[in-house]
């Protein structure tokens, strides 16, 4: 379980502050050649309720790279979707 704080400053300005909670690593989908991994896990955003999230993580969870969260309705159906192409 991870929590943590991030803030992002861009130009001498405060953009947001959020934290994050790694409720669950489901799946690590790919690893690249540096050890950021493309990974789907359950985290709960701001401490919100728990949604499904697919992005890179660089190691040991130092960074992230933009992504997708996905509530547990939407990953269903993304996963019927899915199947449907084979």
């Amino acid at each position: 379980m991870y929590i943590v704080r991030v803030s992002f400053i861009q130009g001498g300005f405060f953009i947001s502050d959020f934290k994050f909670e790694l409720i669950k690593q489901i799946a690590i989908l790919s690893e690249t050649p540096k050890g950021w991994t493309k990974e789907l896990n359950l985290i709960s955003w701001n401490g919100r309720d728990p949604k499904y999230d697919l992005r890179d993580w660089a190691p040991n969870h130092e960074k992230m790279g933009k992504g997708v969260t996905l509530t547990k309705e939407e990953l269903e159906k993304l996963g019927e979707i899915l199947s449907e192409l084979h």
